[in-house]
């Protein structure tokens, strides 16, 4: 599907990440919290890892979930995934595009 915005953009130190959901390998997105989280911070980690940065680098995360009842499982597998000086973060519930339970976006410092 070809979509009207960028993966990401580049503006002097700073990369911006577009939302990502949590897409398997087949293209599907799983069933529960955990595993598109897992999958959305794998795919975070490939796009930062093309451009030589890591999940250290990321300065705020903006994340979006459809049933604030995921919230404690999210939240305890986003916490897997950085370490102090933690991003700042944003969390809303709200609906996505797809048939998704979050979307997850990220500003990075490059």
């Amino acid at each position: 599907m070809n979509l009207p915005f960028s993966k990401t953009r580049r503006i002097g130190n700073t990369l911006y990440l577009s939302g990502e959901i949590g897409f398997g390998a087949d293209g599907t997105v799983p069933a529960g919290i955990e595993a598109q989280t897992r999958n959305i911070f794998d795919r975070i980690k490939a796009t930062l890892d093309s451009q030589g940065l890591t999940l250290a680098s990321v300065i705020s995360a903006t994340c979006y979930l459809t049933d604030v009842s995921d919230f404690a499982e999210f939240n305890r597998v986003y916490a897997e995934y950085f370490s102090d000086p933690l991003p700042v973060r944003t969390t809303v519930q709200s609906g996505l595009m797809i048939d998704a339970k979050v979307e997850i976006t990220v500003i990075a410092k490059a």
